[in-house]
């Protein structure tokens, strides 16, 4: 963990706050191309294709809110999906009270589906929702192309973005999760059976009356799932010892959460010189990042940049990320940053609460900070004034409003509870140097006799002061 100045790295002088970018350049040296496919179309064995995401028409069912709400649900999903490297074509929307059991969409719409795919030349069709294995296949038996879900969608963009051994193998896990309900095949190939001499060279274990090709298929993954968990486990152990260290020193954390794509990297760049990835893309981070910080007045606290929200995340993600999500959990502190130039930055701090509810962090302790002050519309920014007096405003990109966020997190950072007055030898130095880092110093005088000191320190420090004590 790399330590950093509080108040010196994010100088307003400074003009390259997200430092070189070289994870930035590193990213986008490597992009999907479009039309190079050579996956042929009748496929004969196990179907287990590549999300090949090249030419999509998105598909979205309106059951609430307004017009404006079911514009932005379409406008986020093509988002999503240009992130994940396609090129939207078209974008149907259909107004229902609830989507469709057999196909999501009803009947008329599917036809009308299939004839905008075959006029676009559209290879894959993407549902805002997540699919129910029955509507997927009928869907894909209709429209004669690849179906995907927002489901799918959002773990091909975090498998693309995952750069840490964890990270991948939280995706992986969660991609089992969803795949493991939703294999399929063309014609009957995964209900064969192996066995008997049809076996072939199986040997043992391959004869007998055998098991279907899915059966086989989803034991696998059955046993793949166990091994990513228990290797999970073991990663989530190194993450425990590391915030057990901080708790054993009492140092206060900071988690920045918010919306994917609301300029939380962003904003620990700029509050912190830290230098990790920045990209206006959505899901950009997936691995957190935690810094060492230093307030004004000494006191040493932690912050971390965490894996983006968005509305409907999946479930599998959620319990995938569980071991990195408790970053959020066991903070003093959430600063929850919200995107004040989105056309709906009220649906995001829903969105961001929902998902804080499930993990079981709603109870911690939050600083709404409003972002992008500088891109937002004026009138947007003055309802939200209204709306939330206690937020901050701020720009991270022009450095707006940070100092007034440094003031509030200094403010918000919880205090040591025991207050001591001391007067330490000279050769104490390191004892002062920890009263700095750890507590807050109301009173510092030097004497004759040494340092004298009035301050609020954690109950282990106000220990070794015991023999100092005036």
């Amino acid at each position: 963990m790399t330590e950093l100045r509080y108040d010196d790295a994010a100088d307003p002088e400074q003009t390259d706050v997200d430092g070189d970018q070289l994870d930035l350049a590193e990213r986008l040296s490597l992009r999907r191309v479009a039309g190079m496919s050579t996956q042929l179309a009748d496929i004969t064995e196990v179907e287990y294709r590549d999300l090949q995401l090249e030419r999509v028409v998105l598909v979205s069912v309106w059951t609430t809110g307004s017009q404006v709400d079911a514009d932005n649900a379409v406008a986020e999903l093509k988002l999503l999906a240009e992130t994940a490297g396609s090129q939207v074509l078209e974008a149907l929307v259909q107004r229902r009270q609830h989507p469709d059991p057999a196909t999501f969409i009803g009947r008329g719409k599917v036809d009308e589906l299939r004839e905008v795919v075959i006029a676009t030349g559209a290879d894959t069709v993407i549902c805002d929702g997540e699919l129910e294995p029955a509507q997927l296949r009928n869907l894909e038996d209709r429209v004669k192309v690849k179906v995907i879900d927002r489901t799918a969608l959002i773990l091909d963009i975090f498998a693309q973005h995952a750069k840490s051994a964890e990270g991948k193998a939280q995706v992986e896990l969660a991609q089992l999760q969803y795949l493991r309900q939703r294999l399929r095949g063309w014609g009957g190939n995964l209900s064969r059976q192996a066995g008997g001499r049809a076996a072939g060279g199986a040997g043992i274990g391959g004869r007998g009356p055998g098991e279907t090709k899915i059966e086989t298929d989803r034991r696998r993954i059955r046993h793949r799932i166990s091994v990513l968990r228990k290797r999970l486990r073991a990663m989530d152990e190194v993450r425990s010892t590391k915030r057990q260290e901080r708790r054993r020193n009492e140092i206060p954390s900071v988690a920045i959460v918010g919306y994917t794509n609301a300029g939380k990297s962003s904003l620990l760049n700029r509050l912190t010189g830290a230098g990790v990835l920045v990209e206006d893309a959505l899901f950009a981070t997936l691995d957190p990042t935690t810094r060492r910080a230093e307030s004004v007045d000494g006191r040493v606290f932690t912050l971390t940049d965490t894996v983006g929200f968005v509305r409907h995340l999946p479930h599998d993600l959620v319990e995938a990320f569980r071991s990195t999500l408790e970053e959020s959990v066991l903070a003093d502190l959430l600063l929850h940053v919200v995107d004040g130039s989105d056309p709906d930055p009220e649906g995001q701090i829903r969105a961001v609460h929902t998902v804080l509810g499930e993990i079981g962090a709603a109870d911690v302790a939050e600083q709404l900070v409003i972002n992008k002050t500088d891109r937002a519309d004026a009138l947007t920014l003055a309802t939200l004034r209204t709306r939330y007096p206690d937020a901050v405003f701020v720009s991270a990109r022009t450095g707006d409003g940070v100092a007034e966020l440094k003031r509030r997190i200094e403010e918000r950072l919880p205090r040591p509870a025991v207050e001591v007055s001391v007067l330490l030898p000279y050769e104490r130095g390191d004892l002062v140097n920890k009263i700095h880092t750890s507590g807050e110093i109301v009173v510092l005088e030097h004497t004759a006799e040494g340092t004298a000191v009035t301050a609020r320190v954690n109950s282990g420090l106000a220990g070794e002061l015991e023999p100092y004590r005036v």
